[in-house]
């Protein structure tokens, strides 16, 4: 199914509170983050595109190398690429991005420590200095490590709440970005524990059920609520 047209307004037909809670009925409880580290969050990320690979390639770069900048610098190029190789393709360009992440650590090490008394939009400035590190990327180490209480979300969530009626998906991600992040943020009291809660009960949602091609509308808990499933019946 194509995107939603963002010429046709759309709205939701329950409140997102009541939508996660039926999600983590179906879910149970998200676990916690397993991570908090502001760095370490950004060199998950540039581990690779899978996460159970990331994860994998994370431990091992912990376990073996360290994640404190000075270490990875200090590392040799067959270790780090050892590292790399777990996580998945192009091994080599990714051994690069460790390297910049971390000399880029090095020269913004204060404010990495000072994300939280940053104004938010500084604190986006200075995460999206590193690689592969976008707008939406920013937030979610702002978010995961406790920084900004920010709703940030990935690509699965954007889809699950666009459905919903949470805005408008459209041709352009940053745009659809901005309008289902604000529609849906004005249904959550703003916390930490309340927007990583929406976070990953959203982001399992839209990987495990509400998928982009093919979605599982049959086992969706909140279908009789979703826009996208009243089209499909249309």
């Amino acid at each position: 199914m194509p995107p939603i047209s963002s010429t046709t307004p759309t709205t939701a037909n329950q409140p997102l509170p009541a939508s996660l809670d039926q999600l983590e009925k179906m879910y149970g409880p998200p676990p916690p983050p397993a991570l908090r580290d502001a760095l370490e969050l950004i060199l998950f990320e540039e581990l690779g595109e899978e996460d159970d690979r990331r994860m994998a390639a994370f431990q091992v770069l912990k376990q073996k190398i360290g994640t404190r900048a000075e270490r990875i610098l200090a590392a040799t190029p067959a270790a780090l690429l050892t590292v790399a190789k777990l996580g998945g393709l192009h091994p080599e360009e990714r051994v690069e991005r460790l390297k910049k992440t971390a000399t880029l650590a090095l020269e913004h090490a204060r404010e990495l420590r000072a994300l939280a008394a940053l104004p938010l939009a500084t604190a986006k400035r200075v995460l999206g200095k590193f690689p592969s590190v976008g707008e939406p990327g920013a937030e979610k180490v702002l978010l995961l490590s406790h920084s900004q209480a920010v709703l940030a979300l990935d690509p699965n969530a954007i889809r699950v709440l666009a459905r919903l009626g949470f805005g408008n998906e459209t041709r352009n991600y940053a745009a659809t970005y901005r309008t289902v992040q604000a529609a849906a943020a004005k249904h959550l009291t703003p916390s930490f524990d309340g927007f990583v809660r929406a976070h990953l009960l959203l982001r399992q949602h839209g990987t495990h059920t509400c998928l982009r091609e093919a979605p599982r509308c049959d086992l969706c808990p909140l279908k009789m609520s979703c826009n996208y499933f009243k089209s499909r019946r249309d």
